[in-house]
Formats: C-alpha cells, sequence, structure tokens
C-alpha cells in the first residue's frame, strides 16, 4: 500500500500559492549584495508571477492536482 505522496520541500519554500496561479521572489537578491547597485537589488524586491510553462511543474512539486 502507497503511503502519500510528499511536498518537495525546496519548491514549498520558494513558491505561494494564489488565486490566479503561483508567485516567486526574484534571484540574485540573498547574498553578496555589495558590489550590486542600489537601483539593481531596489528592482529585485517584491514578487512575480510565476510564468504559465512552468506552473505544471510546480504543480506537480507541491502536490496540487
Amino acid at each position: 500500500m502507497a503511503g502519500k505522496a510528499k511536498t518537495h520541500s525546496g519548491a514549498a519554500k520558494r513558491f505561494k500559492k494564489t488565486a490566479s496561479g503561483f508567485k516567486r521572489k526574484s534571484a540574485y537578491k540573498s547574498h553578496i549584495l555589495t558590489k550590486m547597485t542600489t537601483k539593481r537589488k531596489r528592482q529585485l524586491r517584491g514578487t512575480s508571477a510565476v510564468h504559465p510553462s512552468d506552473v505544471p511543474s510546480i504543480k506537480r512539486m507541491l502536490r496540487e492536482v
């Protein structure tokens, strides 16, 4: 008998479900930020929507049906 399917824990930390799809944070915003310009860091703030072509794989990792 098969057990429960496990959620991909890395994906669970990176993507959040919204009414219209999934949201994600920008890359390149975690460390070694001293060499990056203030403008670049400011533009990387906030979240954006996941591209529609990536949604099926994220759904699979998060076990959404």
